[in-house]
């Protein structure tokens, strides 16, 4: 269970999202105008990092998935996206998750254990009610009698509008442009208000 805060976020998250695309390595260059689709979400075990996966769809129709973690500290090695203040839980480094191992971690051990996306919850006058505005879900493939493995450092390499990553001695790809068709293997894939598609694969 994700449990979100109603809280002030300077920057929002719509806004951090657009000042770090540019700089993204799977994004094409420009400026972009993007409009929010949808975010999907992972648990962390530890409950310390926020991790968070939004769809944005670009001014020509293209949809980008765009991992993110949230942190209350640094995190060395990792790609930073921006910071923001959020007013609960105070000052947040916040990352491309694909170069953040807590993500990696989850990631794979949602495609390996078959499971979904997080269910999320907002914290009002200590009431937990749910969240229903997430317009995009994930699901894990399963992989019959094979765990995920654990995750240590994580090496994350840009391929066009993919991301390799390899950890815990396996290659997983993440699609920020979501690819229609299925590739061979365990893969996380999802919908959206419009669409569907594949969000990563592991070789």
């Amino acid at each position: 269970m994700a449990l979100l805060y109603a809280a002030q976020l300077s920057p929002t998250k719509p806004e951090l999202i657009s000042a770090w695309m540019p700089s993204a390595p799977y994004y094409p260059g420009g400026t972009p105008t993007l409009t929010p689709v949808g975010a999907y979400r992972f648990d962390d075990p530890a409950g310390e990092v926020g991790i968070e996966a939004h769809l944005v769809r670009d001014t020509d129709g293209a949809i980008y998935q765009v991992p993110l973690t949230y942190r209350s500290a640094p995190l060395a090695g990792a790609r930073l996206a921006g910071e923001m203040e959020h007013s609960v839980l105070g000052h947040r480094y916040v990352y491309d998750a694909t170069t953040d191992p807590v993500y990696v971690q989850q990631l794979l051990a949602t495609i390996y254990g078959g499971g979904r996306e997080a269910e999320q919850y907002v914290h009002i006058d200590g009431a937990e009610p749910r969240l229903i505005d997430n317009t995009a879900y994930a699901s894990g493939s399963g992989v019959t009698g094979v765990e995920a493995p654990t995750v240590g450092d994580v090496r994350a390499v840009a391929d066009g509008t993919d991301t390799v990553i390899s950890a815990g001695g396996i290659t997983v790809v993440v699609h920020h442009r979501p690819v229609e068709v299925e590739p061979d293997g365990p893969v996380l894939s999802g919908e959206w208000d419009g669409g569907r598609g594949v969000f990563a694969s592991v070789r």
